[in-house]
Formats: structure tokens, C-alpha cells, sequence
């Protein structure tokens, strides 16, 4: 779980919810793109799969949508071109949460 302290003008008149909800995707957008970059890749099949889905509960998903997606990502012993990798989404999300952070909280403080 991520979280973060979000600080803005006082007085300064924004929707917060709407403004973090904005981070939120921009932040599933910077990992989505972490994630592509080191997805493994024969086709590009698996790699295009992947989106960021706001699931409408002040929440976002990154994702990819291919029958083998869950394998790719889970089995270590695969052997991947350079630069991909098993893990493709979790590694991306804990390299990329401080950006992420940081876009929601930007977000937030500009509101909608």
C-alpha cells in the first residue's frame, strides 16, 4: 500500500477526490509504461494487453489481458530477451511509486 501527504494553498478551491483520482491514472499510465518496458516480448501480444482501468471505487488497476499474462509474469525460470523480465508489473510498481506519489499528489493540489 502507498500512501502520501498532499498539501495545497489554503483556501485555494479544488476538488481533492477528483484531482487525487486524476493522479491515480496518470499514476497507473507511469507504471504501465514501466511495466511495457520490461514485459517479455515475442509478438507483442502480451506487452499491447496492458491497460489502466479505473475501476470506479477511488481506485486503478494496471493490467494485461492475455491467457499467459499471470505465467509470464510468475515464472522465474523463463528464460526473456534483455531487459524483460518475470515480475514485468511488480517490479515496475516498486520502482515506479514514488513517481506515482508524486503525480497523485500534484494531482490533488490542482484539483480537476
Amino acid at each position: 500500500m502507498m500512501s502520501a501527504d498532499v498539501e495545497w494553498e489554503p483556501g485555494k478551491d479544488i476538488d481533492l477526490a477528483a484531482g487525487a483520482l486524476k493522479g491515480l491514472i496518470l499514476g497507473g499510465e507511469h507504471i504501465l509504461k514501466l511495466s511495457r518496458d520490461r514485459v517479455p516480448l515475442e509478438e507483442g501480444t502480451l506487452e499491447r494487453s496492458g491497460q489502466v482501468t479505473d475501476n470506479g471505487k477511488d481506485t486503478v488497476a494496471v493490467s494485461y489481458d492475455t491467457p499467459y499474462a499471470a505465467r509470464q509474469h510468475e515464472d522465474m525460470g523463463a528464460h526473456h530477451d534483455s531487459g524483460r523480465s518475470a515480475k514485468y508489473l511488480e517490479t515496475a510498481v516498486a520502482d515506479g511509486s514514488s513517481g506515482v506519489l508524486a503525480l497523485v499528489a500534484e494531482a490533488a493540489r490542482e484539483g480537476t
